[in-house]
């Protein structure tokens, strides 16, 4: 008997924002996709209805399906298993512990980190998204004290998964970054002017390393 193949984890996630133009936001998405499948989606929409958030959902994993990239579904086990893509848990959620056993073999698991506490809590998780490492373009009012790239190497050395930095990351900013697995981003490529360039270029700041894949 074959055992299941453990897939490779992204090194860019593109969370979505359903607050852009719907056209607008699934085209960004579709040429960021075009980098290759290093990049996965992480589909967030906190203010649908559970019957949209689905609809939605199904639309996303159309998308990634034809070209072969990750789907991350943001706090919901029901449509990940309904739709047959991976999970993100907020941090105040069940843990990843709490739903590996719901979850198909081969189903990766994220989880957000904001503390330490958080990074400790994370047992049983593929990887970890910790934000936020700097102001984050998404969110102009948002008042919580980043991480800087120090702040984010502390929590990163306390995760038991690699960590993806989130919040504010741009090329540059990803460049100064160590210890981090891949990125998580939202604005920095959909509303870039070419997405697919500015996957390719976030990509390429993280630092060399053998395929990554889950132990």
């Amino acid at each position: 008997m074959s055992l299941p193949v453990t897939p490779a984890l992204p090194r860019l996630v593109v969370i979505t924002d359903w607050r852009l133009p719907r056209e607008q936001l699934l085209g960004a998405l579709s040429r960021a996709l075009q980098a290759g499948p290093d990049v996965a989606v992480q589909h967030r929409h906190p203010e649908a209805t559970g019957r949209r958030f689905l609809e939605d959902a199904r639309v996303l994993a159309a998308l990634c399906q034809a070209r072969g990239n990750p789907l991350f579904v943001n706090g919901r086990l029901d449509v990940a298993l309904l739709v047959g893509a991976h999970l993100h848990l907020p941090s105040q959620g069940p843990t990843a512990e709490d739903v590996r056993p719901h979850l198909p073999a081969g189903r990766l698991v994220s989880v957000a980190v904001h503390d330490t506490r958080e990074a400790q809590a994370a047992r049983g998780a593929d990887l970890a998204l910790v934000s936020p490492v700097f102001a984050p373009g998404s969110k102009p009012g948002d008042t919580r004290t980043t991480l800087g790239p120090e702040g984010f190497g502390v929590l990163a050395s306390h995760l038991p998964c690699p960590a993806f930095a989130l919040g504010g990351i741009t090329a540059e900013r990803a460049s100064r970054l160590t210890g981090a697995a891949g990125f998580a981003v939202i604005s920095a490529v959909l509303e870039a002017a070419d997405p697919a360039q500015a996957a390719r270029a976030l990509l390429a700041a993280c630092a060399p390393r053998a395929m990554l894949r889950v132990p």
